[in-house]
């Protein structure tokens, strides 16, 4: 079979059943196979979805102190800005259009890691990138990891159960899982090491960065506004952290289609334009999938798109050197058609008609 259908751990319940068709467990099936996926004295190779779940559940206390110890309205607005806007709108740059579809390039591995680190770390990007090339290639369809008609826990939980790197690859295999990473600047294992962990993450360099970020994050929060914004700040991140996870469910009509004319040109599958997560975050899910390599997604007159800003203001300064933009051809091609001039002779009178 072609790598980008098994590049991926399959579940235990399977990518398709016997006539083709998407496999659509039952939420028990589902559960059973998350406690699975946790369980790391069974297999240490389930450390990273583990790992993924455990900063959820670390960041949780902070959420409860700030929600019954330190809540105010002015904190409420800071961690609606930090999770929503800044966090979001961070994910986009980072993890969907640096990370996974190069739309632009920095000038050095100094920006890159400014980039990287403009907030909390919360998501592995092994599990997010390889993964995400697989939903592009197989989207809406059996294999797909978050695919939407699969259900809403489908979804949810599919960062422990569908979007893990096979463990049992080939060298070659590996090696190629390695090169969709290596831009990334996360630190590879050896084919061995992956042998041993079933990642290509690092465990060692993967839980230091972690504790190294919200450390530092920890720090600037409680110098800038003492304990309750830190508590806000990293119980915002953990709200995000979970919000997040339900996105691609909303992001694909929730198994339906629920594309409109006019506003989903992407006819391939069912990505749908949400006025929400186009606001707070740039992520236009049906124009990102029509162009998906492209550095901006908001490409009509309303659609804001602050993680294009941030992409063009760091092209402007020179730490970015290069990037795709997609919008001339998004209205070319499907917002605002360049009309096609055809010569034809006028059978009556033999002179040449130029039609629009």
């Amino acid at each position: 079979m072609a790598f980008i259908h098994t590049v991926l751990e399959a579940p235990a319940y399977g990518w398709q059943d016997s006539d083709g068709n998407l496999s659509k467990p039952s939420p028990t099936e589902i559960l059973k196979a998350f406690a699975s996926r946790m369980n790391v004295i069974k297999d240490r190779r389930n450390w990273l979805p583990l790992m993924s779940w455990l900063m959820v559940l670390a960041l949780t206390p902070f959420f409860l102190l700030f929600i019954f110890k330190y809540f105010s309205l002015k904190l409420l607005l800071i961690t609606f800005l930090y999770s929503m806007v800044i966090m979001g709108t961070h994910g986009t740059i980072w993890y969907h259009r640096y990370c996974t579809h190069r739309a632009f390039k920095f000038r050095n591995n100094f920006w890159r890691f400014v980039t990287q680190n403009l907030t909390l770390k919360i998501i592995p990007e092994e599990i997010y990138v390889i993964s995400h090339h697989v939903h592009h290639a197989l989207s809406d369809q059996p294999g797909d990891p978050y695919n939407a008609t699969g259900g809403f826990l489908y979804c949810f939980l599919a960062d422990a159960n569908h979007q893990p790197i096979n463990r049992n690859m080939n060298k070659s295999d590996y090696n190629r899982c390695v090169s969709l990473m290596k831009h990334t600047g996360v630190t590879a294992n050896t084919y061995e090491q992956y042998q041993k962990w079933g990642t290509v993450a690092n465990p060692f360099y993967t839980i230091a960065g972690v504790l190294l970020s919200w450390g530092f994050w920890f720090t600037v929060f409680y110098l800038l506004g003492g304990i309750a914004l830190a508590c806000a700040l990293l119980g915002a991140a953990g709200f995000w952290a979970v919000g997040v996870r339900t996105f691609n469910y909303e992001g694909h009509g929730k198994g339906k289609d629920m594309r409109r004319e006019g506003v989903d040109h992407n006819r391939n599958d069912m990505s749908v334009n949400q006025l929400w997560p186009g606001i707070v975050a740039g992520e236009w899910h049906n124009n990102h999938h029509l162009f998906p390599k492209s550095a901006r997604s908001g490409f009509k007159p309303y659609q804001i798109d602050m993680a294009w800003y941030y992409i063009k203001a760091m092209h402007f300064f020179g730490a970015v050197t290069c990037y795709n933009d997609s919008k001339k051809r998004f209205y070319q091609q499907y917002y605002k058609p360049v009309p096609v001039v055809v010569d034809k002779i006028c059978p009556k009178t033999g002179l040449l008609i130029t039609e629009i």
